[in-house]
């Protein structure tokens, strides 16, 4: 399956100022599959390394990290030669190793003919609560995510289809209506599937939801032990009740976070290091509240207001136990849902494309889901689940801030009229 860290694995590989490359992300995401694929095809050879199933790796690592110690051993344990340029050296869940973390600082500045590549699916948890050397400035740290909508309808063979919705996006012109009805449900079915790799390729073989949902999960259970297995122990149950708690916080009609919500009387002292974690491991991230519109947005954020939005939709719906068929035929029961499940599609969709998100709130109460900086310019997203396009929250913001243009998501086709750019949700991931 064609997957858009290719394009960058391909510009890191040609830069004249490349250096070892942490691949980050949370488990599940696809990260080893693309980096052994890539070498697959980019380089002569493949040298792997697995610090969690060849622990025996740590003992080499401990006793000297210098390159010209490490590569011929390397050699030997892989059963092959290792050469510069040609030979892509791959450490796979290094978080489990802080010396071959260290190491990759002596690659870059004594060995940089030396291609490295390594993933870690809870390397930010572990290199900030462990006392690790972390190689400042000695790497090329890149954050990969689950499939977004593009990949998943390029998985599912419909090319061209992509290919019309980027130029519909482009040029503000209807999709012709067959093929927005097959977008759409295409969307919907995205939503149950979400973005896992192992659940698209499931999908695709068999179109059984049930199947899809026993994977997703076995992957919720992998995130529930690596809450117990990389946390301080007095914070496992905390991570776990947080974590529990977003999908609750999704179906409230004001979806900030509230941490009384998360049990009587709980308060920020006692969750943010769990929220935190679960931001790290690359399971969750936070949406802030910015108090003006002004670049740089970061610099306006309320630190005490945000949203918390899961990495996954698949996983999200698999976490509710929600029916396939719900979701497909958009059934009135999930109403109170389905306006933070459609928030957080999109919030998903605009990380994936490297936007920072924050969302507006205005003292009479009037909220816009999403603010970017796009192309330079700080442009208001209003998301709506339907076609019911109506939103006298982005009327407030327009005329207070007067944007270029807002960017309106829904069910509806694409247009342009008022200042508003009409996106239907399945185009999300074109802006």
């Amino acid at each position: 399956m064609y997957r858009k860290i290719m394009r960058f694995l391909t510009e890191w590989k040609e830069s004249k100022y490349r250096k070892p490359l942490i691949l980050q992300g949370a488990r599940q995401v696809g990260k080893t599959y693309s980096i052994l694929e890539f070498g697959r095809k980019a380089y002569e050879n493949v040298a792997y390394f697995n610090f969690e199933t060849n622990p025996k790796l740590n003992k080499i690592f401990e006793e000297n990290i210098s390159p010209c110690y490490l590569i011929p051993i390397l050699s030997h344990i892989a059963g092959q030669t290792i050469i510069r340029e040609k030979t892509l050296i791959v450490f796979d869940e290094i978080q489990l190793c802080e010396r071959a973390l260290t190491s990759l600082k002596y690659f870059c500045e004594d060995a940089p003919d030396y291609h490295i590549i390594v993933a870690g699916s809870l390397l930010g948890v572990a290199v900030n609560r462990a006392k690790f050397s972390f190689p400042v400035g000695k790497v090329d740290i890149k954050q990969m995510y689950p499939m977004d909508m593009e990949e998943f309808m390029l998985a599912m063979g419909e090319n061209d289809l992509v290919e019309q919705i980027k130029i519909c996006f482009a040029t503000d012109t209807p999709l012709p209506s067959v093929l927005h009805d097959i977008a759409i449900r295409l969307y919907r079915q995205y939503l149950i599937v979400g973005g896992m790799p192992e659940c698209v390729m499931q999908f695709i073989d068999t179109n059984d939801y049930i199947l899809i949902r026993h994977t997703q999960d076995t992957i919720l259970a992998s995130y529930l032990n690596d809450m117990s297995k990389y946390n301080n122990l007095n914070e496992i149950k905390k991570t776990r009740l947080a974590y529990d708690n977003i999908t609750v916080q999704l179906s409230k009609k004001n979806t900030r976070f509230r941490y009384k919500l998360i049990k009587k009387g709980g308060r920020a002292s006692e969750f943010e290091n769990a929220i935190e974690w679960l931001c790290l491991s690359g399971i969750a991230s936070q949406v802030y509240k910015i108090e003006q519109i002004k670049k740089p947005l970061e610099n306006y954020r309320d630190i005490d207001a945000f949203k918390i939005y899961v990495s996954d939709l698949g996983l999200l719906l698999a976490k509710k136990d929600l029916a396939a068929n719900d979701i497909l035929y958009m059934v009135e029961e999930i109403n109170d849902f389905k306006g933070g499940m459609v928030e957080n599609y999109v919030n998903t969709q605009l990380i994936m494309n490297g936007y920072n998100t924050y969302y507006w709130e205005s003292e009479r109460g009037a909220e816009i889901d999403f603010v970017i900086q796009r192309d330079g310019k700080l442009i208001p997203i209003e998301v709506k689940s339907a076609d019911n396009t109506k939103a006298k929250s982005l009327k407030v913001y327009m005329e207070t801030y007067k944007p270029d243009y807002a960017i309106k998501l829904s069910t509806k086709n694409f247009g342009f009229e008022d200042k508003k750019k009409t996106v239907p949700l399945y185009a999300a991931f074109c802006i």
